[in-house]
């Protein structure tokens, strides 16, 4: 059973920062696309930053130059620095990650999600 595990969310003020971690465990043979999304309340849930296992990058325009998203292929883990926060990036972020079973299933897995709130 594939789990992925956040971490790292909280109350920062604006304008300051916060990483988020997730770290994905489980028997697979292959771990493709992984991102992370977000949910505001009242709000449908939105890509923020994607990263495909060559290293490829996505962002969505909102946060394009103040987050960054990276992966450690090694550790199956994947980050999302967030610089620059403000309170419109107050939501609850989930860690996505696209994977290939053992016996070839491509399967989608997300994480149980973290709380983000920017706020003075």
């Amino acid at each position: 059973q594939v789990q992925l595990v956040e971490s790292g969310g909280g109350l920062v003020q604006p304008g300051g920062s916060l990483r988020l971690s997730c770290a994905v465990s489980g028997s697979m043979f292959s771990l493709n696309f992984m991102g992370w999304y977000r949910q505001a309340p009242g709000k449908e849930r939105e890509l923020v930053a994607a990263i495909t296992s060559g290293g490829n990058t996505n962002y969505a325009g909102s946060v394009k130059g103040r987050f960054t998203i990276s992966r450690d292929n090694a550790k199956n883990t994947v980050d999302l620095q967030m610089n620059s926060l403000k309170p419109e990036d107050t939501a609850v972020y989930y860690c996505n990650a696209d994977y290939t079973t053992n016996v070839g299933r491509k399967v989608t897995s997300w994480g149980q999600g973290t709380q983000v709130t920017v706020s003075s």
